[in-house]
């Protein structure tokens, strides 16, 4: 695997994590980056070419003059997928932030998509679906415009990159230890380097998380999309996620019960991280069975081991 930068109205950073065949493209979630996918971004690679995406504001992607909203963001996937795959669509692998972009991109541009995994992915809220009190308040924050800013800088200033960095990490799993020391080690030195080079950072998580809660308050018009959308798709949820409760993806596997849906129970916000194993063999048996007109059709999917 290596890094690799493009030019799409100003610098795009992505992970390459090689392969051949159809191309997968891996997008991350709100302050996220492409570390989130370094458990299983090499052995996805053994079937299709898998690259992972920095969006504007994250990761080494500059904001650059750019906005880090989910539609500028989306936009930016767009132009990146026309980049990569000039001429086959992709399979999109979104967690979160991402797999709500993910959708947006699939109901603009479905020429360009020919299948999705929504890994607990954002969505509006489900009836009977309870956030907690905490998480709720800090998303009322950042969608405030002045207090949300005020927030971010003061709680940076507060805490620092590496509390912060395993602050987020225990968000997204309530214990760290499921965590590989690796991963944390990534995402705290990451979260160093953002501190120290990257002033834009806090704004553009706060663009980002703003633009992600005007987006889900319009639960009608995000649901159209998602009924919209005719390429064959895997659903995944961890049952014990903070920031995306269960009931909001079981509503949604209601909504549409042609989609494969999978749970994890005891699984947090990031399947991908805390049991890349078991996400992967899914991701597998998917692909080898509905989702495989995703793929073309013609990709022999081998076990992981």
């Amino acid at each position: 695997m290596m890094t690799r930068t493009l030019d799409l109205g100003g610098p795009v950073h992505y992970m390459d994590f090689g392969g051949s065949g159809p191309t997968l493209v891996l997008v991350h979630g709100l302050g996220g980056s492409h570390l989130n996918w370094m458990m299983v971004g090499e052995k996805l690679a053994r079937h299709a070419r898998v690259f992972a995406v920095d969006l504007a504001g994250f990761g080494h992607t500059p904001l650059a003059g750019r906005s880090a909203s989910v539609h500028a963001n989306q936009a930016l996937l767009d132009g990146f997928i026309q980049a990569v795959s000039p001429s086959e669509p992709v399979l999109l692998m979104g967690n979160s932030m991402g797999g709500a972009i993910s959708v947006l991109q699939t109901a603009r541009q479905p020429q360009r998509v020919s299948g999705l995994v929504l890994v607990n992915p954002a969505q509006p809220r489900a009836e009977d679906s309870k956030l907690e009190r905490a998480v709720l308040m800090q998303f009322a924050l950042y969608a405030i415009p002045g207090l949300g800013e005020l927030f971010v800088k003061r709680r940076t200033a507060k805490y620092g990159p590496e509390k912060l960095a395993r602050g987020m990490l225990q968000l997204c799993c309530r214990d760290l230890s499921r965590f590989p020391e690796e991963l944390v080690r990534a995402h705290v030195d990451f979260a160093r380097e953002r501190h120290e080079r990257m002033p834009w950072s806090n704004d553009a998580f706060v663009q980002a998380a703003r633009s992600l809660v005007m987006l889900l308050q319009r639960k009608k018009q995000f649901r159209a999309m998602e009924r919209g959308i005719r390429v064959p798709t895997l659903l995944v949820q961890g049952t014990e996620d903070r920031l995306v409760p269960v009931a909001n993806s079981r509503e949604l596997a209601r909504v549409r019960p042609d989609w494969t849906y999978v749970e994890y129970p005891g699984v947090g916000h990031t399947p991908m991280m805390e049991i890349p194993d078991a996400f992967l063999s899914t991701v597998e048996d998917w692909l080898a069975g509905a989702g495989r007109a995703a793929v073309g059709g013609s990709v022999k999917v081998a076990k992981a081991s």
